[in-house]
């Protein structure tokens, strides 16, 4: 792993600690339902929560923050943390497609699944594969091409080598 992505992994798993979260907040945490409306009506998130998904979205908080970032839920707690910046200024569909990942993953961690498993990279943690599948599965939905799905996998922590083994593991021709 070459130094900054190092880093930068450090970095984000620093973020992840509850005091820092609650430092760099915008807002107190509120619930999903309050920031994204109706998405207990989408099929893809009932997909994951089933008949418990209007509760699950009901109870489920998020973190406004307001550092350059993206989104993650928080291994402590559970709660969405969110980018305000990234709310503001993202691609809507990669937004969307961030958050039908993340709630792969709240419903993971109310499993009780160790979402930040140390004994495996990045994207060969089987919470990550999981959510990367099903994430894939919704954009094949949505109509977006292997071209474009593989713009939305390719992270600025994941070299060109994970990039193909994450591909090659959900399917997806880059």
């Amino acid at each position: 792993m070459n130094r900054l992505k190092q880093i930068t992994l450090q970095i984000l798993q620093l973020l992840r600690k509850p005091p820092l979260n609650r430092i760099l907040r915008v807002s107190t945490p509120r619930s999903f339902a309050v920031y994204f409306k109706d998405f207990e009506k989408i099929e893809a998130v009932k997909g994951i929560f089933g008949e418990k998904t209007a509760e699950v979205l009901q109870n489920l908080k998020i973190d406004l923050i307001w550092v350059k970032g993206y989104m993650y839920v928080d291994s402590s707690t559970g709660h969405l943390v969110i980018s305000a910046r990234y709310l503001k200024t993202g691609n809507k569909v990669d937004i969307y497609l961030d958050l039908i990942h993340e709630l792969c993953h709240v419903k993971q961690f109310m499993e009780g699944k160790d979402l930040f498993d140390p004994q495996y990279s990045y994207v060969e943690r089987p919470t990550e594969i999981e959510a990367y599948l099903y994430t894939v599965q919704e954009a094949r939905r949505l109509g977006l091409s292997d071209k474009r799905i593989c713009q939305y996998l390719k992270t600025e922590w994941m070299s060109n080598r994970d990039l193909r083994f994450l591909a090659k593991v959900v399917n997806v021709r880059c």
